[in-house]
């Protein structure tokens, strides 16, 4: 099934269900869950059939069923309603309405498929039968016309102009076969009403020769990789078709031409199509050999010479308007419907950089670049529906200069006489500064979207206009919930918004001044308060402000730091003073030490001095003892300051100053 099955229910059991039921059945199955959204994809889409429900909120299924009955391109694609209402009045209503049949709910799968087909198959057989009736039509139309007329080549662009909309290709072309096998002529061509003789080396078209050799229809469904093309797939533009079809032109059994049908996508090219194709052909055939045109329409230096005559013919009558031209501005050139140019002002002729000889007479496509060919063929087509736009931009050729950008304005003049106005003036540096401007936009926008600071713009409303990446990800919000959508007031804690609008627009900033790292707290979406740095100013367009602009720096990470540092500075000090009562200990050790060593020593000499005193002797004891005993709280007090002792006499300990003065360590100073 080409088309999807279109399944509308806002139930989404029910919509699975149904999708499960199709799918199971072979069908591609697409689902929305309310009438409004059905009708948006109605809009791009064509289904092959549509399972409507009728109860839902907001556009019911009988809005979406009136929707696609009013419109002609959906009048024939058949809607099958299911709905769990079974009123009498209500069936009849949805019959009246426009539905094809109803089903039940709940509904029987097997049921439901079955009616469903049945709904394609007598949709399809409606469709042949009114294709059929269309393509009988056609014929006998086409065939009156080739036999009454004698304007043959209006007659050959007629036929292939409406069989490419019949069959629905991109080009439908006529081609015949010269005097020499080798060449053929394109006499007429569906998307160039201009196209007259145009030759072509059939060694480059082998599907051409092959048809002309069988005298059968042939069709490629897949050009580019078709065996037969392989040889000639990159070489011509018209290779680059996906699809095609050609059927023989046979004059007496012998085929003389084709019939050249080719599309870009995949065409079906089926039976139907062919036969309408075949019976066309067999009918200019015999047009064409009765008209006795063949030798004519390979006759192009008469068909030039008519043509040079005619463009002479109207040059004159365009003459007299050659003043109100000259004096213009802006470029001004008058073409006929096949896009000749039979008139052009000084200023044209200055902005296209050739002299008027060159121009009478020139087709005015070939003033434009490859990259706008298309656009000019669209255009000449456009002329002979009777469409003139205006301000087309198209890319084109100077003489001798660079290729510039044209703004194109249409209009009919003289409309007797099939002519086209065309006025145009240079716009190159225009578009070019404006291309500068847009690539200078974005990458601001990349800028914005880079930077590590959050930045945020508001109207003057407060309403949120721009907020980039870091914003994003500082605050925790999705930029599309916040664009357009949040104020400026709702980031902030209550009151700090108001307290920097009003910092901003005091006296000391200028009445429409700056702020700088200002400290400021904002909101995440969890609600987490966030210390921030804020640097924020006024958009001021003609002496009034339009917008208000600020940067956010996340200050967390930084008053962490700050508070880590202010620890280890702590811990300093702390060490500092533990050093420096460590220092005076050392030193009372020090300036202890000295003493205890003498009066160690003059107790042992007055030990010695004396033996036979009982006296004495005790006091000296006494005297060495507590001596000693001091001795031991100095050494305890060097320990702890890193001082060392040493051996006096016997078993006492005094300090040991050079040790102490001195350390192993790497550091090695004196303390």
């Amino acid at each position: 099934m080409d088309r999807p099955a279109l399944v509308v229910d806002d139930d989404a059991v029910s919509r699975h269900v149904l999708i499960q039921t199709l799918t199971s059945a072979g069908m591609n199955p697409i689902a929305v869950p309310d009438g409004e959204r059905a009708m948006e994809w109605l809009e791009e889409g064509r289904p092959s059939v549509v399972l409507l429900d009728l109860v839902m909120p907001g556009a019911d299924g009988f809005s979406v069923l009136r929707h696609i009955r009013a419109r002609p391109e959906l009048a024939e694609v058949p809607v099958i309603v299911l709905s769990a209402l079974d009123a009498e009045e209500e069936i009849q209503r949805i019959f009246a309405e426009g539905a094809d049949d109803y089903v039940h709910k709940p509904f029987r799968p097997t049921e439901l498929i079955a009616r469903l087909r049945g709904q394609l198959k007598l949709r399809e057989f409606v469709e042949q039968l009114s294709r059929r009736e269309r393509n009988a039509q056609i014929v006998v139309d086409l065939t009156q016309t080739l036999a009454s007329s004698l304007h043959i080549r209006e007659i050959l662009f007629t036929v292939v102009d409406r069989l490419a909309s019949l069959v629905r290709v991109d080009r439908c072309s006529i081609v015949l076969v010269g005097e020499d096998s080798n060449v053929g002529f394109v006499v007429a061509s569906s998307d160039d009403d201009g196209l007259r003789n145009l030759p072509i080396q059939l060694t480059n078209y082998p599907e051409i020769r092959q048809v002309l050799e069988t005298g059968e229809a042939l069709v490629i469904h897949d050009a580019p990789h078709h065996p037969m093309l392989e040889t000639v797939v990159h070489q011509l533009p018209t290779h680059r078709y996906s699809s095609l079809a050609l059927v023989p032109l046979l004059h007496e059994t012998t085929p003389h031409g084709v019939v050249f049908m080719r599309a870009h996508g995949d065409a079906r090219f089926d039976d139907g199509d062919l036969a309408l194709v075949r019976t066309v052909a067999n009918a200019t055939s015999i047009a064409l050999s009765n008209a006795r045109v063949l030798q004519s329409l390979r006759d192009a230096s008469e068909r030039s010479a008519f043509a040079r005559i005619e463009a002479e013919r109207r040059v004159q009558l365009f003459q007299r308007y050659a003043d109100f031209f000259e004096s213009s501005a802006d470029g001004m050139m008058v073409i006929d419907r096949n896009g000749l140019v039979l008139f052009a002002n000084p200023r044209a002729r200055e902005i296209t950089g050739f002299p008027e000889i060159e121009l009478m007479g020139m087709s005015v496509s070939s003033l434009f670049a490859p990259r706008s060919q298309e656009r000019s063929m669209r255009l000449l087509r456009g002329f002979r529906e009777g469409i003139y736009p205006r301000g087309v931009d198209l890319d084109t050729l100077t003489k001798d200069g660079p290729s510039i950008i044209l703004s194109l304005s249409c209009s009919s003049v003289l409309h007797e006489e099939d002519a086209v106005l065309l006025s145009f003036r240079d716009v190159t540096h225009e578009r070019r500064t404006a291309i500068e401007l847009e690539q200078t936009k974005e990458f601001l926008e990349r800028v914005i979207d880079g930077s590590v600071d959050a930045i945020v713009s508001t109207n003057m409303a407060g309403k949120i206009l721009l907020f980039n990446r870091a914003a994003a990800r500082m605050l925790d919000r999705d930029p599309g919930l916040v664009v357009g959508k949040l104020s400026i007031n709702e980031l902030y804690p209550p009151g700090v918004s108001r307290r920097v609008l009003r910092r901003l627009a005091s006296p000391e900033q200028g009445g429409w001044g700056r702020l700088e790292n200002e400290r400021v707290e904002v909101v995440s979406s969890s609600g987490e308060r966030i210390p921030a740095s804020l640097s924020a100013a006024f958009i001021v367009e003609a002496g009034h402000p339009v917008a208000i602009v600020g940067l956010f720096t996340d200050l967390r990470e930084r008053l962490r730091m700050e508070q880590r540092l202010h620890a280890a500075q702590e811990e300093l000090r702390l060490r500092e003073r533990h050093a420096i009562v460590a220092e005076l200990s050392g030193a009372a050790a020090h300036e202890l030490n000295q003493p205890l060593t003498s009066i160690i020593a003059y107790a042992e000499r007055v030990r010695r001095a004396q033996p036979a005193s009982e006296v004495l002797q005790n006091a000296a004891n006494v005297i060495t003892t507590e001596s000693e005993r001091m001795a031991e709280i100095v050494r305890r007090i060097g320990r702890i300051t890193r001082y060392e002792t040493k051996s006096y006499v016997g078993a006492a300990r005094i300090l040991d100053l050079e040790k102490s003065s001195f350390d192993d360590s790497p550091e090695g100073e004196k303390r």
